[in-house]
């Protein structure tokens, strides 16, 4: 009797188990994504270390919308289209809606299947170009104006250990690091702060022109973000697919500057549901 007792108690246990993990994986799948900051593309909107909830049903579903569950100690690497491939190649998407121009975006890069996270700056049929450091759409510069300085630490950032670049040149372990800062006005009206560190090959593009059911996307860390301005071929974000949009990010929840998420003494207290722009 007692022995029966303890295999229905295991059995109860593992059928919770079994509900619970099936519900956060729908809940993941249909509502919210959790994603966390790993690097400084985003400065200043983002820093390294943001948690946040990304929206899935800001554009409706598609294959992308499916998690991918990677834990290499584990030697689990499940990637959404393990899972959703059925619905990947015909580029649309289920209930879905189009991002707006200025949106931050979680998206799958369109070979490695990462999850990346940008701003929307260009449409289908928009011709972008950057030059001298200035966006330019459909042919007219975004209007930009002098917003001061960021300044952080240089110092280890973040679970990769990362360390900042600075416009103010070399710079020792624990001095101040200096980015110029500047509102950019995007057409629609949108405005948020972009970064710049020194001038690069990246500050002057080709004209871009972006193809139907696809988007193009930049860090507003501008010197310090690989998105669409380079190609896949060299690791490049490229033209991406709307079907690969997972959601829109739209508040951190709360931000870390250390090294893990759950060392909750590191929490950075002026950032605790933090609206972004």
């Amino acid at each position: 009797m007692a022995e029966a007792k303890k295999k229905n108690g295991i059995l109860e246990a593992l059928k919770t188990v079994f509900w619970a993990l099936l519900i956060a994986g729908l809940f993941r799948t249909i509502f919210f994504q959790p994603f966390w900051i790993p690097s400084g593309s985003m400065k200043d909107t983002l820093l390294v270390g943001d948690f946040l909830f990304v929206n899935k049903m800001a554009y409706g579903y598609s294959y992308a919308s499916c998690p991918t569950i990677r834990i290499a100690r584990l030697g689990i690497n499940i990637d959404a289209k393990d899972i959703c491939g059925f619905l990947d190649g015909d580029n649309t998407r289920l209930w879905g809606d189009e991002p707006v121009r200025g949106d931050i975006v979680v998206f799958r890069h369109p070979v490695t299947g990462t999850d990346f996270i940008k701003r929307v700056v260009g449409l289908p049929g928009d011709k972008i170009q950057v030059k001298d450091g200035v966006l330019h759409i459909n042919g007219t510069a975004a209007k930009i104006e002098e917003a001061g300085q960021f300044k952080e630490e240089y110092a280890p950032q973040g679970p990769m250990r990362s360390r900042p670049r600075c416009e103010n040149g070399i710079v020792g372990q624990g001095g101040t690091c200096i980015k110029s800062r500047y509102r950019e006005t995007l057409p629609g009206g949108h405005t948020h702060n972009i970064l710049n560190i020194n001038d690069q090959r990246s500050d002057n593009t080709n004209v871009f022109t972006v193809p139907e059911g696809h988007y193009f996307f930049m860090g507003d860390n501008r010197d310090n973000s690989t998105d669409s301005r380079f190609p896949q071929s060299v690791g490049g974000v490229g033209f991406v697919p709307y079907e690969n949009l997972i959601g829109r990010a739209d508040r951190v929840i709360f931000s870390s500057a250390g090294s893990s998420m759950l060392a909750f003494w590191t929490w950075r207290g002026d950032r605790f549901f933090e609206a972004l722009e």
